[in-house]
């Protein structure tokens, strides 16, 4: 599956865990399968809403076996394979790649704080010898750097890179890389909130937190989106606009596994650090949920 792929709603899945801790593969299943049933486009195991920094990479390669093996060939699967080490980052290019996955993305090397030439040279090298066709991935709140529209830009020529997720919540920026892209390559908002203006701009979709829960609604709001559709475009995007801020009210995906766990399609578990959404947030969760109209088990 090449770039033309990658476009719509994507959901970045969260790995579901049992009550001692383990990865819940029944739940998995049902989660992904539930995601295609429901119209997604394509779906991201072992993200950071993954919470993938916890788990082992034999871990990360049953997760991306799981999905791949659930989707059976009818929507991209993009690894999370990143690495602030570039050598560990290859590493987990081939053993992901190996496990089922289409795509992988690639996060911007975090605590490191490469110099913008240093973040060129680390994605040249995981695109030269990735298996498989990159997604960058820029979100400077977890990575404490940004990549730059010229960073971006120049990566985009590489023939192995084949779009960016966008999450530095910077218009400004996104509108720049959109703009100046080759052809082909796909420009993903990484802020659910900004789906919307970022696709209004020419962007392609959305790697989507929430769509874990409303998939078929992110599905909607792209669709609508594409079309050039405002007026429909905004009744979907009101409809999920108190998600959008419930989902965030604490680290993702601490809100969306309890908004997960409302709905009886897993327990809210997550591993340490990470912690169960405080419980004065319950009342704006299930509400928002209401309002998406989510029917809470």
């Amino acid at each position: 599956m090449g770039a033309c792929a990658l476009r719509g709603a994507i959901t970045a899945l969260v790995t579901p865990f049992t009550p001692d801790g383990k990865v819940d593969e029944r739940a998995l299943r049902a989660l992904v399968a539930w995601q295609v049933e429901q119209g997604i486009d394509a779906v991201v195991p072992v993200g950071s809403t993954g919470e993938a920094a916890t788990l082992s990479l034999a871990e990360r390669e049953r997760v991306v076996a799981i999905t791949a093996e659930t989707v059976a060939g009818r929507v991209p699967v993009i690894a999370g394979a990143g690495s602030n080490d570039t050598a560990v980052a290859i590493e987990n290019s081939r053993v992901l790649g190996a496990a089922g996955a289409t795509h992988l993305l690639h996060v911007s090397p975090m605590y490191s704080k490469p110099p913008q030439r240093g973040l060129v040279a680390h994605f040249r090298a995981v695109a030269d010898a990735a298996p498989l066709p990159v997604v960058l991935y820029n979100v400077p709140g977890r990575t404490a750097s940004n990549m730059t529209p010229e960073t971006q830009l120049a990566l985009a020529e590489h023939p192995n890179i084949v779009a960016t997720k966008e999450a530095s919540g910077n218009i400004e920026q996104i509108a720049e890389i959109i703009r100046g892209r080759p052809l082909g390559f796909a420009v993903l908002s990484g802020d659910d909130s900004l789906t919307a203006e970022v696709m209004s701009l020419g962007g392609s979709g959305v790697i989507s937190v929430v769509s874990n829960a409303v998939p078929a609604a992110m599905h909607a709001l792209t669709v609508q989106a594409s079309r050039g559709d405002v007026e429909a475009t905004r009744a979907v995007h009101d409809s999920l606009a108190s998600l959008f801020e419930a989902a965030f009210v604490e680290s993702n995906p601490m809100p969306i596994k309890a908004a997960l766990a409302l709905m009886g399609r897993m327990g809210n578990v997550l591993r340490l650090p990470l912690v169960p959404l405080d419980p004065r947030h319950e009342p704006q969760l299930r509400l928002a949920l209401s309002s998406a109209g989510v029917v809470l088990s």
